[in-house]
């Protein structure tokens, strides 16, 4: 099936799920209405009608268009008004003319670009802008504060800080843009672009919404001349959380980081095994993906500003993440705004911007002679010229202290590492050049190529210098590491069922699962899924995540891959090593490289695996599901967790069923 830039895109896929699946009837039991984004107000026939035909004459511009790399800022408006008026988000009266407004600069920037022009891109002030994304070609807006005197800077580069907003669960795209269009910046530096990315609607700036705050920086370095040694970022409440994890994850980036109030982990924060159901083994691992405090270590390579209000509860975070700093042997510096809740003070607001200025006016040095790198997964392996391609055992820390100590010498101590790169500080004039390096105590001597990296393997406790750390065999790699919700963090393709299925029941529960899966992911992170028949597949397509819907017998694509498998799948039962369950009563649901492009994954019956959610605190937005997993058709996806869980686990290093399979 064809996509289309357009909002257009999620209704085909709807109309494709109803039309494809030949003799199969979509199965009738409603799925549970999703709270997030929140329901809204119903408008006059006559506002839908008016905003319904502009709509539809704007559309006819974006076609006449046809591809351009600048029609994203066009489509923004577009999709605004459509997905307002498709998913009932308008909430207050004033998002009518509000809409009608955001059309008309729609209008007026299609008139502009079909004259050969685009004066929004030079426009100072507050400006909205969008991009087609990675991860399904939904074009996603953000938000732009540029100072008038960026104009006379044209080939200066500029300071650009990340302002990552707090939770709103009517934060349509129209409530967006017009704050975007209305409303200055918190923290508004001298000679400072500000950077407000739409963060996919209200997800902590997690999953989709970590792609989207990388995506939009990477857009706005497209478009504008920006000093990336002078990036900070910032964001308040449900944005400090974001600040917290996008901060550790990706320090490097960041200049300085400071986060205002926000959760920093899952378990304290909810005071979680006080409750029930009491989260499962896999659950508290995956919670490894995103808990602050476990990787604290990693701003060691930035600037962190915390601040909290004296009074206010999220303080706590803050006070954690003092603790997780002292364990690593740093101190974090933490402003609180005295008698004052969740805001800022201030005097304290004045102070965070007096030390993140100075932290961004000495740049965060991407040559630091010290690096230190903490993770539990593949998925965060670098840090400035430090990268790890493989771990021991994942979700178990892994570290990595590297020091350059000049004359081409490093000293490195790692743990849980099994691939190392390590980045050149300093290119030889020519030829090449010997390196010294103690890793482990271990010394080694190597000559790399003029370009390349150092790259260093481990087979025991033995470390060897290398040419190359790519191998024959099956191994877990960054972007290549699990579990299911990594699939969605690059381009995916869902590719549904087209022939009866193995039996009545698989096949109902497919359908069913397949169209929420659509209806969530356009709900919580604001896009459209790519959907096609897989006879459609473009190269492109074939190159991405195939998200693959069925069983053996009714998709194709399964069926070509079934045997490569480590889960067996027959018409009679699902068979896990010595494990079994009946075909009629229960379904897998996977992620593993794809047998047909092992550079991508192949996911089987499965959406993001937190889309039941989407409503609670965003602490609660994790992963559920690890890589694999038996779940019992009859219990509904509002329960699943654990209740409809037969048997669940992660492969191993070499994606393979372990030893200890399906227990921890």
């Amino acid at each position: 099936m064809s996509h289309c830039h357009s909002t257009s895109q999620y209704l085909a896929c709807l109309m494709f799920m109803r039309n494809f699946c030949l003799a199969l009837v979509l199965f009738t039991i409603s799925l549970p209405a999703a709270k997030a984004p929140q329901a809204g107000i119903s408008i006059t026939p006559h506002d839908r009608l008016t905003l319904n035909a502009e709509l539809k004459s704007l559309q006819v511009k974006i076609d006449e268009i046809g591809e351009h790399a600048l029609l994203p800022d066009i489509i923004i408006f577009h999709n605004a008004v459509h997905y307002a008026l498709d998913d009932n988000m308008f909430y207050k009266p004033e998002d009518v003319p509000n809409a009608k407004h955001l059309l008309s600069l729609g209008h007026q920037r299609a008139d502009q670009l079909k004259a050969g022009k685009h004066p929004w891109t030079k426009e100072t002030g507050l400006v909205v802008r969008g991009y087609k994304s990675t991860l399904d070609d939904s074009v996603i807006p953000y938000g732009l504060d540029i100072p008038s005197e960026l104009s006379l800077q044209i080939h200066k580069n500029k300071r650009l800080d990340i302002w990552l907003h707090g939770r709103n669960n009517t934060l349509s795209e129209i409530r967006f843009l017009t704050e975007r269009l209305k409303k200055t910046s918190q923290f508004r530096p001298q000679n400072t672009i500000v950077l407000h990315p739409y963060g996919r609607f209200c997800n902590a700036y997690k999953f989709a919404g970590e792609k989207d705050v990388m995506e939009s920086l990477h857009h706005v370095r497209s478009q504008y001349s920006i000093d990336n040694e002078r990036t900070a970022l910032r964001g308040f409440s449900m944005g400090g959380a974001g600040a917290w994890h996008l901060g550790a994850h990706y320090a490097d980036q960041w200049a300085a980081v400071a986060p205002g109030a926000g959760f920093v982990d899952t378990a304290k924060y909810q005071d979680i095994f006080k409750k029930e159901p009491k989260p499962t083994w896999w659950e508290q691992k995956l919670w490894k993906l995103y808990d602050v405090p476990p990787i604290a270590g990693n701003f060691l390579n930035t600037t962190t500003v915390a601040y909290s209000g004296e009074t206010d509860k999220q303080k706590a975070a803050a006070d954690l993440m003092a603790l997780a700093f002292k364990r690593e042997g740093m101190k974090l510096t933490h402003i609180i705004g005295p008698k004052t809740g969740h805001k800022y003070e201030p005097k304290a607001k004045e102070e965070v911007s007096r030390q993140v200025d100075a932290a961004v006016n000495n740049g965060n040095n991407a040559y630091a002679s010290k690096v230190q790198l903490t993770t539990h997964t593949l998925r965060y392996n670098r840090m400035k010229w430090v990268s790890v391609y493989g771990l021991t055992q994942h979700w178990k820390e892994a570290r990595v202290e590297a020091e350059y100590l000049g004359n081409h010498q490093f000293r490195v101590k790692t743990q849980n590492v099994t691939k190392l790169m390590l980045g050149k500080l300093k290119g030889p004039d020519q030829g090449t050049t010997k390196y010294t390096i103690t890793i482990d105590n271990q010394k080694l001597a190597t000559k790399p190529d003029r370009h390349a990296p150092l790259m260093f393997l481990r087979t025991g406790t033995r470390w060897e210098a290398v040419k190359s750390l790519a191998q024959n065999n099956l191994t877990k790699s960054p972007g290549l590491q699990g579990p299911i919700d990594d699939a969605f963090l690059s381009r995916f393709v869902f590719v549904p069922p087209n022939a009866d299925p193995i039996n009545k029941s698989t096949g109902e529960w497919v359908q069913q699962e397949m169209k929420g899966a659509i209806s969530q992911w356009h709900r919580q992170f604001r896009g459209n899924v790519i959907v096609k028949n897989s006879s459609e597949l473009s190269a492109v397509d074939r190159a991405s995540n195939l998200i693959l819907w069925g069983d053996p017998k009714s998709n194709p694509m399964i069926a070509k891959i079934a045997g490569q498998l480590p889960i067996e799948w027959t018409e009679k039962d699902i068979r896990i090593k010595d494990k079994s369950w009946p075909a009629n009563r229960f379904v897998p649901v996977l992620i593993y490289p794809n047998p047909m492009n092992l550079r991508r994954y192949i996911v089987i019956n499965s959406g993001f695996t937190f889309s039941e959610f989407g409503h609670m605190s965003n602490s609660m937005q994790n992963a559920k599901l690890p890589d694999y997993a038996v779940l019992d058709m009859r219990v509904p996806i509002a329960e699943r967790i654990p209740k409809g869980v037969a048997h669940a686990g992660f492969f191993g290093e070499n994606w393979q069923l372990t030893e200890s399979e399906g227990n921890n």
